[in-house]
């Protein structure tokens, strides 16, 4: 969990967005219980029906699923299903804006792999 969260935006976002970062992560692994109600409340010192808002998202999207009387847990496909939409988040945020900048100003294909080799490996590109 985050220990803290960020004021700028939707508390319940953030509680959502955090969960999902540690399913990512394998900080929360599939069908393992996420941090109850309470638990979040009492971290984060906040409202129980935001942090309930957040969990029902995840719900709604299938990550996570409730088991009566137990809790709620990581649902078996949430891994997948959180990459796949992050993966298409990535492509039109990320990667089409850059090909449409890197055309006009001629870059190959060739070299933008090479900067990203080069950004991967944490080298400055001169």
């Amino acid at each position: 969990m985050k220990s803290v969260l960020d004021s700028n935006r939707p508390i319940y976002i953030q509680i959502k967005e955090t969960i999902e970062e540690d399913i990512l992560n394998g900080r929360l692994l599939p069908d393992e219980q996420i941090p109850s109600n309470s638990q979040l409340v009492s971290h984060y010192n906040i409202n129980p029906v935001t942090v309930l808002k957040g969990i029902n998202l995840l719900v709604d999207e299938g990550i996570i699923y409730k088991k009566r009387g137990l809790g709620m847990y990581v649902s078996p496909d949430a891994p997948e299903k959180l990459k796949k939409r992050f993966s298409q988040a990535f492509f039109q945020e990320q990667i089409e804006p850059l090909t449409a900048l890197a055309k006009p100003l001629g870059f190959s294909l060739q070299e933008i792999h090479e900067m990203i080799d080069s950004a991967w490996k944490g080298e400055k590109n001169d």
